[in-house]
Parts: structure tokens; sequence; C-alpha cells
């Protein structure tokens, strides 16, 4: 059943990343279905095409551009920008989706994999917000979205180096939207907790070998620390971020929407 109509993004131009991810994929799905014009991306071409067709298959008139790139390349991040105006137009709708997971605890950091992490989690957001921002402030509007997360409000064990890169998408969340909503655009961050997505089935792998347990125990023990009892569909995720661009949400600025089954209600 749809929750929004048909209309509700007509006229707008949304930049998705991570769109080969479980999150940036549903939500492509569902701002297509609203009527958006939308420009997907991500490294995997193939699974690009694949997001195309399937939105294609569901919603005749939709307008999907795919764009294989790299968002931690600035040349890529620059083509990307200029490709999809000339293809779509103004882009009023930005979400930042594009993340890696990673790290391990402190004693087994490496310099190279914490700056990874920062560089495509964090810093590779904050350039590519700057590139489209530049048009939204010059327009006085739009509306940005960045994929956060549980662990960017609250650290865990052997999760530093994704927490942090988290924590700083936050930062830059708060930061950003008190400058951005002066000239008309908005800015807020989604924070889910485990979701059932490639992402974070390999996640929870992770903290089952931290633990010492089997794949299927430490599953089981996650869904049951969740007073819902169970992992967050994407598309719950997805349909979170449209809501956050649309009118209706013309008043939440900088906000850090949780997404949790009722884990963390701080």
């Amino acid at each position: 059943m749809p929750v929004f109509a048909n209309d509700a993004l007509k006229g707008k131009h949304a930049l998705i990343t991570g769109a080969t991810g479980g999150i940036g994929y549903e939500t492509a799905v569902v701002l297509a279905s609203m009527g958006a014009s939308v420009t997907i991306t991500g490294r995997r071409e193939e699974k690009l095409k694949q997001l195309k067709n399937d939105v294609e298959k569901n919603v005749p008139d939709a307008r999907m551009f795919p764009f294989a790139a790299d968002i931690g390349n600035e040349n890529d991040r620059k083509k990307l920008v200029e490709t999809a105006c000339d293809a779509n137009g103004f882009i009023s709708l930005l979400v930042n989706s594009a993340g890696v997971i990673g790290g391990g605890t402190v004693e087994n950091l490496t310099q190279q994999e914490m700056e990874n992490i920062m560089h495509i989690n964090y810093t590779s957001a904050v350039l590519l917000s700057q590139l489209v921002y530049e048009k939204m402030r010059e327009k006085k509007e739009g509306a940005i979205v960045n994929v956060s997360s549980l662990s960017g409000l609250r650290g865990t064990r052997g999760n530093t180096a994704y927490a942090a890169s988290k924590f700083a998408l936050i930062g830059f969340t708060h930061s950003m939207a008190v400058e951005a909503i002066t000239h008309g655009v908005r800015v807020n961050a989604v924070c889910p907790g485990y979701v059932e997505t490639e992402m974070g089935q390999a996640a929870i792998k992770n903290k089952a070998i931290r633990e010492n347990r089997s794949f299927e125990d430490q599953l089981e023990i996650s869904k049951n620390s969740i007073p819902s009892g169970r992992l967050t569909d994407p598309k719950e995720v997805a349909h979170t971020i449209a809501y956050l661009l649309t009118d209706a949400a013309s008043n939440i600025v900088g906000e850090s929407v949780k997404i949790s089954g009722g884990n963390v209600l701080r």
C-alpha cells in the first residue's frame, strides 16, 4: 500500500548516493513512486541498471538516471553533479546514503582503515553536499537527508571508527542545518539501527566474530535486544527519508530521527 501520493515530489529532482545498497535502493523506489526525477549513483554499474529496470516496471513514467561514480573521488563527484543536472535539471533533493562499515577494537585499528571509513562516510558526504548546496542556496530551495546510524548517537564495543564517522555526520547535519535553513534549505539525518541489508548482515557477522559466536546466535541476540523484536526493513528507512524530503516536514530542521525499534530512546 502506497504511503505517499504519487505526485508528492512531482517537479523535484533527487540525487541518491549509495543507491546500490539496501537503504539507497529502497529510497530510489519510493521517491520515484512519489513523482520525483531520480539520479541514482553507486560504484556497481550493473546494480544501478537493475534498479532502474525494477523501478520502471512498477512506475512506468519514472524518470531514473543511473550514473556510476565513486563519491570519494573529487572528479567523480563533480562529474556526477554536472551530468545529473544536465539530465534532470536542478537537484532539489539530496540523500547521502553511501557508506561502509569496518574497524574493530581500538588496539586493532589501522590508520588506513580509519581514514577510509571517515572519507566515505563523512568527508565525501560533506563535499558532495557542498557542491549540491551551491544551487540550492541560490534558489532558496532544497532538502538534504544524511543517512547516519544509531552508531552516530552512542558508541559500542569494537565500533570506534564507524561510530566516529557517523557521529561526525550528525555534527555536520546539525551545523549545516542552522546555516542552510536561513536560505530555505532543510538538512536532517536518519539514524537506523540494524537494518535487513547486506551491510546490516555484515555488521552482525562482524560482531559475532568479535564475540566468538555463530552468526545465527548473534542475530538472535541482536533481535532480542530490540524491544520490537526485529530488525528494521529498509523500506521503513526509505519512507522516513521520503517524509523528511516533503513539504510536510517543512519545519523539521537539524533532527536526527532514530529508527531503532525502541532500542535507543534518548
